[in-house]
């Protein structure tokens, strides 16, 4: 099975819980009351979301967490990578993967197409979207067979 780690899943949770209240600062405390999590989890993660960039933190009595960016220009790749790392299915799906059985394996082609696949799709859904209490439309189309692999090896 594949699966987001919890951490990841707690990142979006706390991120979407920050954009629904984007002009206010936002402490740990009350977000992790506000979600349901235990502080010390909550405080690791706003803390990795910051080092990712997505979030900014003021301390102070008007300080807290802030989104970095508009909940728009976030997207579930940008939170998930905050987390987990790169996204890909394989390790020859990754720019500069690693792999001693690239040159035989047959089938690396295609994960790296599946791989871009996963990514255009997570790139598509941003903060705002996850952030809504309705269900999100993605989309349905997805370009993978028509795509020079060459030239988007490092996305």
């Amino acid at each position: 099975m594949m699966k987001l780690s919890r951490l990841t899943d707690y990142a979006a949770v706390v991120m979407a819980q920050i954009a629904r209240q984007p002009q206010q600062p936002h402490a740990a405390a009350e977000l992790a009351e506000a979600v349901k999590l235990p502080h010390p989890t909550v405080s690791k993660t706003l803390k990795m979301l910051v080092k990712a960039g997505l979030l900014e933190s003021q301390r102070g009595a008007q300080g807290g967490y802030r989104l970095a960016r508009p909940a728009h220009e976030i997207t579930a790749i940008d939170i998930i990578t905050a987390i987990e790392g790169p996204v890909a299915m394989t390790e020859c799906s990754q720019g500069g993967g690693d792999c001693d059985l690239l040159d035989t394996c047959g089938v690396a082609d295609n994960w790296q197409r599946v791989s871009l696949a996963v990514r255009t799709l997570l790139d598509s859904v941003t903060l705002a979207h996850l952030a809504q209490t309705t269900p999100i439309k993605l989309p349905v189309r997805l370009p993978i067979q028509s795509i020079d692999l060459g030239a988007t090896a490092d996305i």
